[in-house]
C-alpha cells in the first residue's frame, strides 16, 4: 500500500489509509478512547480496534503517527478546531475541473469503508460531486426500511434532471434503500404556484420526510448561478440573485441563502423553493458536504461558521483558504 516517492496516490486507494491515519491521530495524538472515536466517526468500537491494528501493520504508528504521502492531517485538524466541525477530509486535486470527480470518488470510497448510519437519508441529486459519489459507491448490505429522499425539486435542464433522478436511484440501490423522488420544479415562478405544488400528495409526503432526516448530503454553493445551472432554467433569474446578494447572501444550502456568518437571509425567494427548509436541515442528525473550488470558498466558510456542516470533504486549496480565513464562531450563529 506504499507508493514511490513523489508519486501521488490515487484518490480512491488513499481513502482507507486516510481513515486509518485519522483513527491513529485521534487515539495516539488526541488521546481519545476507542469508544469516543467510534461515536465520533459513526462506526463500531471493534472497527476502531481493527483500524488501530492496521495502523501498526502499515507502519503509520511507530513512536509517532507517520502520515502517508498525500494526506493533510494537520490542516484537517486546523479546520476542525477553527470552525468546531466534527470531521474534515482534505483531498489533493490536480486541477479545478477535476474537483467534482475526485471529491465524489473519495466520498464514495469513504462511505463504502465507513457505512452510513440512519434510516432516512437526504440527498442533493443535482450536485455534480454527489452524483459522482452515487455512481461510484460500492453496494453494501441494505438496512430494512431505509429511505433515500431528494431534498430539492428539479433544477436546470431536462438532461440534468434525468441525471439527478438516476443518481438518486443509484444511491438507493447501493444502500439497499427505497428512493423517494421530488419530481417537481425546485424553483417556481411565484408563491401561488408553490402552494399548489405542495398540495400534491407525493410532494407532501416527501416534504414531511425532510423533517426527520438522520443524514443529509447537502449541496452548497455561491449565491449566484453556478455549475450546470442557467439563470431562469428552473432556477432564479440573474436579477433575483443580484438582489439576494445585495441583501447580504454569501452562499446557499439547497437554495436557502445564508450570510457570511451562516445566518439565514430571509427574502421572498424562500417562497419560491420547493425543498427542505433551513429549520428542517438544522434538525438533521448529520449533515455532510462534499464540495470545493474557488467559487465555493465564501459559501463553505459561511456554512461552517453557521454550524451547518458536520463532515466536510473538500480540496486542498479550499481547506487552506478556510484555515487562513477562519474566525472564532459565535455561539449565537447556531440558533435558527
Amino acid at each position: 500500500m506504499t507508493s514511490p516517492v513523489g508519486q501521488r496516490r490515487p484518490a480512491g486507494a488513499s481513502t482507507q489509509l486516510r481513515l486509518v491515519s485519522q483513527v491513529a491521530r485521534l487515539y495516539h495524538g488526541r488521546h481519545l478512547r476507542q469508544r469516543e472515536i467510534a461515536e465520533r466517526l459513526h462506526m463500531s468500537q471493534a472497527r476502531v480496534s481493527r483500524l488501530l491494528a492496521m495502523a501498526q501493520d502499515e507502519g503509520i504508528v511507530r513512536t509517532v503517527v507517520a502520515v502517508p504521502e498525500g494526506l493533510y492531517p494537520e490542516l484537517e485538524t486546523a479546520v476542525e478546531l477553527a470552525y468546531g466541525v466534527a470531521e474534515v477530509h482534505v483531498v489533493e486535486v490536480t486541477e479545478d475541473k477535476a474537483i467534482p470527480y475526485e471529491l465524489g470518488s473519495v466520498a464514495a470510497q469513504y462511505f463504502s469503508d465507513s457505512p452510513l448510519d440512519g434510516r432516512v437519508i437526504g440527498f442533493t441529486s443535482w450536485s455534480s460531486t454527489l452524483r459522482v459519489m452515487a455512481r461510484e459507491l460500492a453496494t453494501g448490505r441494505g438496512v430494512r426500511g431505509r429511505t433515500v429522499v431528494e431534498m430539492l425539486g428539479d433544477l436546470g435542464s431536462p438532461d440534468l434532471q434525468h441525471d439527478a433522478a438516476r443518481a438518486t436511484q443509484r444511491l438507493s440501490a447501493a444502500l439497499g434503500a427505497d428512493p423517494v423522488y421530488l419530481r417537481t420544479p425546485g424553483v417556481v415562478p411565484d408563491a401561488a404556484r408553490r402552494a399548489a405544488v405542495l398540495h400534491d400528495p407525493y410532494v407532501a409526503r416527501t416534504i414531511e420526510l425532510l423533517g426527520r432526516l438522520d443524514v443529509a448530503f447537502v449541496g452548497v454553493g455561491p449565491a449566484d448561478t453556478h455549475g450546470p445551472l442557467r439563470a431562469g432554467d428552473n432556477f432564479f433569474s440573474a436579477d433575483q440573485l443580484r438582489a439576494v446578494r445585495a441583501a447580504g447572501a454569501a452562499g446557499q444550502l439547497l437554495q436557502r441563502f445564508v450570510d457570511a456568518d451562516g445566518r439565514a437571509v430571509r427574502t421572498d425567494l424562500d417562497e419560491l423553493v420547493v425543498g427542505i427548509t433551513l429549520p428542517q436541515l438544522r434538525a438533521a442528525g448529520r449533515r455532510i458536504v462534499v464540495a470545493g473550488g474557488a467559487s465555493k470558498h465564501a459559501a463553505l466558510a459561511a456554512c461552517l461558521r453557521g454550524g451547518w456542516i458536520d463532515l466536510l470533504i473538500t480540496d486542498l486549496a479550499s481547506a487552506r483558504h478556510l484555515a487562513a480565513t477562519a474566525g472564532q464562531p459565535d455561539e449565537s450563529r447556531f440558533a435558527y
